[in-house]
């Protein structure tokens, strides 16, 4: 007996579930050989998941990368979930805790519904994790190591930034800096640059202004007006000594665990361009001091850079090149760099170029503006088996982003709707009694908590103002022996026999004056007045 018309044949196997076109991309785009950070699950629509993982090989951080999305959409989750599995696989990483939130890294998370639930569904085997944590403050403003920086170490171009100079300021401020460097002066904090700036605009520094050429009186002027207001603001905690040295960021414990460095950035809306500007000055100053390794299995270092837009607001165009030569050339020296910020329209397209991992959680357009940077973003992403990527970006959860990465050839993996993990330390501000702890247990803080405060250009230029004085003052008694001299020996031709008492009387009684300790006591002070008048206050 034959079939019906339409009855399946027993002998055939059923046919195999249809497969999403993106789903079969990112499985085979995702499927790496080498150790990989595990970012999540696929997403096939705001209902449906996918098994398919989405992941980034540990060999491809180097090549930088990009965390954006608008405010409270989960960037600082996804942070804190790449700095844990870095630290997990031996890599250090450095990252500024703009809210706090990050000194939880040190904590184990604290589990509960919400947090099984995702991790089923992603497949993650979460267990609660504390990681180790070197907690740092600018200037020590802040629970943290204080982290300090010469002066002369950050350079005229990032101070010009922090200032706002213009192009041509910035250019005679570099001729201070190089003055400072011939004339022995070491510029060591904000009150020396001050220091060398106002001897150059005054009576005794002009003719050494004159000799420089390139800096007017009135440039320096403004120059030392912004240095002012700039120390007003306390700036002048960042600078000095003792320096950090960047090399300790690099630490892997002994149980091969990344140390996770953090930066306290307390009242950043009201000094953003000195918080931004000493990142990069830490960058800089890692790209000068590590050796050339090329490609390697695993970063030396992550360096995740927050509030990326801060840096690059109302930078000049050498300025932005600077950054955008340091972030190519890094990548061989074994450091990984993350931006971190709202858009990536808030970073250069010279940059925003050489990242080569995006995580894109949730934009908005609900202005023109918005709709904008919205079609921009977009076309920064590789052509993606989504029909409209844009309205996937505006319809993602909290804890979802659009994701490609590096794969192991170097080439962009697929375009990927990702359901993120669930980080496994604490997802909140760490107890502020023990990061105190913490901090006053770390081997660093006795290296740099202290100021160390050595001779330098502030000094040498009291000194010498100083000496000035006491020169002035003993032409000054010179004068006054000669002219009282002068004066016995007038008295002396009118009175021929009396003269020699009376030459011996007068010349006593100008000899004990100006040799009397009051009258030198007078003197000294009335110099340290005049270099107090200059330099500022001086030192207690």
């Amino acid at each position: 007996m034959t079939d019906q018309p339409g009855t399946p044949d027993p002998t055939t196997p059923p046919p195999e579930p249809d497969v999403a076109p993106v789903e079969e991309a990112v499985r085979a785009g995702y499927d790496f050989t080498g150790p990989a950070l595990e970012l999540g699950a696929l997403m096939l629509d705001a209902q449906t998941q996918s098994s398919a993982r989405v992941r980034i090989p540990l060999a491809m951080l180097n090549r930088h990368g990009l965390v954006a999305g608008a405010t409270g959409t989960g960037k600082t989750k996804t942070l804190q979930l790449l700095a844990e599995q870095l630290s997990a696989h031996g890599v250090p990483v450095f990252a500024a805790d703009i809210k706090g939130d990050l000194s939880g890294l040190a904590t184990p998370g604290e589990g509960g519904a919400k947090i099984e639930a995702r991790a089923v569904s992603v497949g993650q085997e979460w267990a609660a994790t504390g990681f180790p944590v070197e907690l740092y403050a600018l200037g020590g403003e802040g629970t943290g190591i204080p982290l300090r920086v010469t002066m002369s170490s950050f350079g005229p171009t990032l101070l010009s930034k922090v200032l706002s100079l213009n192009d041509t300021q910035e250019s005679s401020l570099g001729l201070v800096f190089h003055y400072a460097d011939k004339a022995g002066l070491p510029l060591l904090d904000l009150a020396d640059l001050r220091a060398v700036v106002g001897h150059l605009v005054s009576d005794v520094g002009k003719a050494e202004l004159k000799a420089l050429g390139g800096l007017s009186s009135a440039t320096a002027g403004v120059i030392l007006r912004e240095l002012i207001a700039f120390q007003d603001q306390g700036a002048d905690a960042f600078f000095g000594e003792p320096e950090f040295a960047s090399s300790d960021l690099l630490e892997v414990t002994p149980q091969g665990q990344g140390l996770i460095s953090l930066v306290e950035l307390p009242q950043l809306q009201d000094r953003p361009a000195i918080f931004s500007t000493f990142l990069m000055w830490l960058l800089a100053d890692l790209f000068h001091d590590l050796p050339e390794v090329g490609d390697v299995d695993r970063p030396k270092l992550v360096f995740f850079f927050d509030e990326a837009h801060l840096l690059f607001r109302d930078a000049s165009k050498a300025f932005l090149d600077q950054i955008a030569q340091t972030v190519r050339l890094i990548r061989s020296k074994g450091v990984g760099v993350f931006f971190v910020t709202q858009a990536p329209t808030d970073v250069p397209d010279d940059v925003l170029a050489q990242l080569g991992s995006r995580v894109q959680h949730q934009l908005r357009a609900h202005t023109p503006k918005d709709a904008k940077a919205l079609k921009a973003t977009v076309s920064t992403y590789p052509t993606s088996e989504y029909d409209d990527l844009g309205e996937v970006i505006t319809s993602l959860g909290i804890g979802e982003a659009v994701v490609t990465v590096m794969d192991e050839r170097g080439a962009p993996t697929p375009v990927a709707w990702t359901r993120l993990r669930a980080p496994e330390s604490l997802m909140a501000p760490s107890d502020p009694t023990a990061m105190q702890a913490l901090v006053q247990a770390s081997a660093r803080h006795a290296t740099y908590a202290a100021v160390v405060d050595r001779e330098s250009a502030r000094e040498i230029l009291a000194a010498k103002l100083e000496e000035g004085a006491r020169k002035k003052e003993a032409e000054t008694q010179a004068e006054e022996a000669e002219r009282a001299r002068q004066e016995a020996e007038k008295a002396a031709a009118k009175s021929a026999g009396k003269a020699p008492a009376k030459k011996q009387e007068e010349g006593s009684i100008v000899h004990d004056v100006v040799s009397s300790g009051a009258f030198k006591d007078f003197m000294r002070t009335a110099a340290r007045e005049v270099a107090r008048g200059i330099f500022g206050t001086a030192r207690k």
